[in-house]
């Protein structure tokens, strides 16, 4: 019976089974197997039953075990158990001590998310009274199936009788809980535990290193029933088969425009026209590098050179609407400006007809590896002349799924992003990872717009919105208190998201706001805060497969210096002294430039930069720690810590803020209220008309620091 079983599920869902010959690592005579997987729809029981080597004995929630359900249960073993109950692993447990081989859903119900639920800490409590050995398996699709629970969910899943199913089978590992853990601790770090493994299975299982072409294609065969994939503000749409047609087109025009050009500039606000230019540059092996039109000119022209850009694709709709006119004259002078709109006329039958004949699957000629170039991006310039960061099709299709363990996306899902594509969270975070997960992206020109984005995150019903905290304040000067009813999460980044920014979300819009972590050269989410894994005050825990340490820093008690190494850490640098030639990322270690601590449970809380402490009399004080504690008493504007030179003392800090009524006695009671040194006190309060500010929102250091210097 179960191999008849067995065969009509492969010929109706095309089961694929990857990883089996991890099953053979754990010697079950040795050690007791604790297999566990992702509940994602009424398949699952059955697909590990036929498609997981042995004879499983499954333990099975009470509430799941009646009427029909019974009838199917009876091809297989199961524990029928309360979930809710503390004697709800005492079955399980005897099973494995029999020599048994067990199975646990650690959700304890069918997700109706698509992604990974709360996890109930029994199954961490079966392994830890077993020593078991714990084999991960990752079901994939089963949740567009009509046997999952997203009915009500959300209107726009479009659910199959038989999506293709793929069983990922990853290598077994063991739960390593410190001795001396007991009570209630051990089982809060059991549960984590789990959590984390399935959560890291999951990126393990979907990761393959594929280049952003072949990305794209995936995504509409799988999802290109969708109708919009993209919708901007002035009404334009489109899916992802029109996608794929502009990029053949489109590429097809630029490939014969730009001969023998590597790297195109590319200077466009966030439409749907954006995202064509981007994927039509990637169909033939061309290399966007996303320039930041609000950083100025010299800016512009050191990026142009950095990155040895001949050409730059625009619009002269944007320039016209942006006020760019005179930036363009300038740098004309310095490169080539390629109106989109003059391409679009050139475009006529023949060239489409030439284009629709050939597949981008296989670009002209060559073959663009996942290993290679797919981006250049440009650092803030926050802290010193910007340099060109190059991430590979693997960096981005590593974050993308990085991502995706951390926070569920059902086809469809609104996904409103008003982060500009020049900065690296607004382009992978923002654009890319919906786009190529199937939800809608609505795209948004300005993140300035502190009218206008709230009413569109109404319209839009919008279930995730990116932002940093400077913006976010902004948004709740002007928003509805429901105008952010439809959102599941508010994520923040760039900067440091700032305790009372939280307090008014949750008061005003009853919205928490999850902060992470990242940096252009990974991609760049490196951390952040989930639902079901959160501290505030920190920025998270790390995306799965990430390797971390700490370097020492002379002068600081706690913490270090953050070195990270992972698939979606950069291939290197250009840089404006050596511009156009690679400078590679050592051995994969990148060195962030931040000290951080991080906690028994992995949460990592950003003391500052590393550019950003002061040498105080020999003790190293934190700028960003000072910053903090005086926005508690910085209400009517920002205020930044800067260090200069002091013949007594090294350093001194000097407060530069536009907040005219901060008094200095309320800033020394602000910094000893926070427990800061009486070294952290500045010795000089600067007020300024306006702190400058970058485009992406964040502060501009050498700015302040030349305000600042007398």
């Amino acid at each position: 019976m179960k191999t008849l079983v067995r065969w009509l599920f492969k010929l109706l869902w095309r089961v694929e089974v990857r990883g089996l010959e991890h099953y053979t690592k754990v010697d079950q005579s040795q050690t007791p197997m604790l297999i566990v997987a992702n509940h994602q729809s009424l398949l699952d029981g059955p697909l590990i039953d036929l498609f997981v080597p042995g004879r499983t004995t499954f333990m099975i929630h009470a509430d799941h075990t009646g009427g029909w359900k019974r009838w199917l249960l009876k091809l297989a073993d199961f524990i029928e158990v309360d979930m809710r109950s503390p004697l709800a692993a005492k079955h399980m447990i005897e099973a494995l001590r029999a020599g048994k081989q067990g199975m646990i859903f650690p959700e304890g119900r069918i997700s109706t998310t698509g992604g990974l639920m709360k996890v109930y800490e029994g199954t961490g409590l079966v392994a830890d009274k077993t020593g078991a050995m714990i084999l991960p398996v990752h079901i994939d699709n089963a949740h567009l199936s009509r046997f999952s629970y997203l009915d009500g969910r959300v209107r726009w899943i479009k659910r199959r009788w038989f999506p293709k199913i793929t069983l990922t089978i990853l290598a077994p590992q063991s739960l390593n809980i410190p001795a001396e853990l007991k009570g209630h601790a051990r089982h809060a770090q059991l549960k984590s535990a789990i959590y984390l493994l399935m959560r890291d299975s999951q990126f393990y299982a979907r990761y393959q290193p594929k280049n952003l072409t072949q990305a794209l294609l995936d995504a509409k065969q799988q999802f290109g029933h969708q109708a919009c994939s993209i919708s901007d503000a002035q009404g334009n749409q489109l899916g992802l088969k029109k996608l794929v047609l502009a990029a053949r087109v489109l590429g097809l025009k630029l490939d014969q425009s730009l001969p023998n050009q590597t790297y195109v500039g590319v200077m466009l606000p966030n439409v749907a026209g954006m995202a064509a230019v981007f994927f039509a540059l990637q169909a033939y092996g061309r290399v966007p590098a996303m320039l930041n039109f609000t950083a100025g000119e010299a800016a512009l022209r050191s990026a142009c050179e950095t990155a040895q850009l001949k050409t730059i694709l625009t619009s002269r709709k944007f320039i016209e609407l942006a006020g760019l006119e005179s930036l363009a004259q300038k740098l004309a002078e310095q490169v080539e400006l390629v109106y989109l709109e003059d391409l679009r006329e050139q475009i006529g039958l023949s060239l489409k007809l030439k284009a629709l004949s050939r597949s981008v699957k296989t670009l002209p000629g060559r073959v663009v590896k996942p290993s290679e170039p797919a981006v250049v991006l440009f650092t803030s310039g926050s802290e010193g002349v910007p340099k060109a960061v190059l991430l590979s099709h693997a960096n981005i299709v590593a974050n993308i799924e990085q991502v995706s363990a951390m926070f569920s996306l059902l086809p469809g899902d609104p996904v409103f992003n008003a982060l500009p594509t020049f900065h690296s969270f607004g382009l992978t975070a923002g654009l890319l990872w919906p786009l190529l997960k199937g939800a809608r992206v609505e795209l948004h020109p300005s993140p300035l717009h502190y009218h206008i984005i709230p009413e569109r995150i109404y319209q839009t019903n919008a279930r995730l919105f990116f932002a940093t905290d400077s913006f976010y304040r902004g948004y709740a000067k002007k928003a509805d208190a429901y105008d952010f009813y439809s959102i599941d999460a508010l994520v923040a980044g760039a900067e440091k998201l700032k305790p009372e920014t939280r307090q008014l979300y949750s008061d005003q819009f009853h919205k928490p706001i999850f902060e992470g972590y990242g940096v252009t050269e990974t991609a760049p989410v490196l951390a952040v805060n989930i639902p079901q894994m959160c501290q505030h005050g920190t920025v998270g825990q790390l995306v799965p497969g990430m390797e971390y340490r700490l370097e020492p820093v002379a002068g600081l008690v706690e913490g270090g210096q953050l070195w990270v190494k992972g698939p979606n850490v950069m291939l290197g640098y250009f840089k404006a002294d050596n511009p156009g030639v690679l400078e590679p990322v050592k051995e994969g270690w990148y060195d962030t430039g931040d000290i951080v601590t991080i906690n028994a449970q992995g949460f990592i809380t950003i003391q500052g930069r590393a550019k950003r402490f002061a040498k105080i009399a020999g003790e190293m004080v934190s700028l960003s720690a000072i910053e903090a504690a005086v926005a508690s008493v910085c209400h009517q504007g920002q205020a930044v810590a800067v260090r200069l030179p002091d013949e007594l003392k090294g350093e001194r800090i000097v407060l530069v803020t536009d907040d005219t009524h901060l008094s200095k006695q309320q800033v020394s009671q602000a910094i000893r209220q926070a427990g800061l040194s009486e070294l952290a006190v500045p010795k000089t309060i600067l007020f300024v008309e306006q702190i400058p500010l970058l485009g992406t929102g964040k502060i501009n250091y050498p700015a302040v620091d030349q305000l600042a210097t007398p």
